[in-house]
């Protein structure tokens, strides 16, 4: 493989403890025998829009920032259509991805687990034309990672998105809702729907109940219903402490493609970031769509890759 990487950095990710540790991480690489780029990004989808513009210069492409970081740089990699292994650097507030790959939370850890990985396959997602890496969701809780200022991501880090979640638990919203799946049509109230293809979403494990693979060409999804009264709350809220998704209060099921439709615009967010307002949406998995650096490890393979399932 070459040698050529750019590392895109997003200074303002999380508490910005990339920056102390970004020229040990730039060593590594270059001791590894990589030509280094450093590029840093300077607003929103400012990382986007130069991975999809020199994509083509690199032979990988490391990402230093959140899981919001990492959506930008396979948006840039798969508009501009070119194949070139990405590695992770997690370094945001929660980087729910990151922990579904069991990636280390050091920075330098991570650039070590970079340059002795291989390249592994993994499914994207696509909403309406945009990719995302792990996660599409709507309604309750679903924008706290949005509205949440930085300031207070910063300073309490995961614990603003609890206190956030619970602040907006007395502002339940349904959704009368359409969705089609293999062949099947489900019409009800909502207040909660997510498709993912990750272990953990807003920093918590197991919310749709199912074991995850990010190469299965599938997704998870979990569509919670509009709770008739107190009782009804109480057992979506226990059942998704548990992991559980056989209540009546929810669908859960698995799907390659998946229709919306709604009479009024549904707010939804893509890896954490808010994905627009719309009255239809079509989400469709791309199987083996990038392929991810990644270091081998027998115990996480099993837990993240389908091809150890059997």
């Amino acid at each position: 493989m070459g040698k050529n990487v750019l590392l895109l950095v997003n200074p303002l990710a999380g508490k910005g403890q990339i920056r102390s540790k970004l020229m040990e991480v730039v060593d590594l690489f270059t001791k590894a025998g990589w030509e280094v780029t450093v590029y840093p990004t300077q607003k929103t989808k400012d990382g986007m829009r130069f991975v999809e513009a020199n994509a083509h210069r690199f032979d990988r492409i490391i990402c230093a920032g959140g899981d919001g970081t990492l959506n930008e740089t396979v948006n840039g990699l798969l508009n501009a259509g070119v194949s070139c292994p990405i590695g992770y650097i997690p370094a945001g507030t929660t980087n729910d991805f990151a922990t579904t790959l069991g990636l280390p939370v050091s920075p330098v850890q991570a650039a070590r687990h970079i340059i002795n990985g291989l390249p592994q396959p993994c499914d994207i997602g696509r909403f309406n034309g945009r990719y995302f890496v792990y996660s599409a969701a709507f309604g309750a809780f679903s924008d706290v990672p949005y509205i949440t200022p930085q300031r207070t991501k910063n300073i309490l880090g995961h614990t603003a998105y609890i206190l956030q979640g619970i602040e907006r638990l007395s502002y339940l919203k349904p959704y009368h809702l359409v969705f089609e799946h293999n062949g099947k049509i489900i019409e009800d109230d909502f207040i909660f729907g997510m498709v993912s293809n990750s272990d953990y979403v807003g920093g918590f494990k197991g919310l749709a109940g199912m074991p995850v693979f990010i190469d299965d060409g599938e997704f998870e999804v979990i569509l919670v219903k509009m709770p008739q009264n107190g009782a009804e709350l109480q057992s979506i809220i226990l059942a998704l402490l548990r992991h559980d998704t056989s209540v009546p209060e929810m669908y859960a099921f698995r799907a390659n493609k998946l229709v919306m439709r709604s009479e009024t615009p549904v707010s939804w967010t893509l890896d954490g970031e808010f994905g627009g307002a719309v009255t239809e949406a079509e989400i469709e998995i791309f199987p083996h769509a990038i392929s991810l650096l990644l270091e081998e490890s027998e115990e996480k393979e099993n837990r993240i890759l389908s091809k150890k399932r059997n």
